[in-house]
């Protein structure tokens, strides 16, 4: 294997890696969202944005804030 074959090989390795951590963490906001819709009613397009632009680790951390949140504020209140 030629240099610029292993180069080719790597950057397809590191492609495919970043769009499954991308659809995973799209996963996980899309499924939070139907929750919180279920929980808490229609979400206002603020709350849709934050879940679509958070991060992986945000979306755990809502994910388990859910199950004893009162309100939508409550689940995904800014970081202080």
């Amino acid at each position: 294997m030629t240099a610029a074959e292993r180069w080719q090989a790597e950057g397809e390795a590191r492609g495919i890696a970043k769009g499954r951590a991308e659809g995973k963490a799209e996963g996980k906001a899309e499924l939070l969202q139907r929750l919180l819709t279920l929980k808490f009613g229609a979400l206002p397009e603020d709350a849709r944005h934050r879940l679509a632009h958070a991060s992986e680790i945000q979306l755990d951390r809502w994910s388990e804030q859910i199950l004893t949140a009162d309100t939508l504020d409550a689940v995904i209140q800014r970081e202080r």
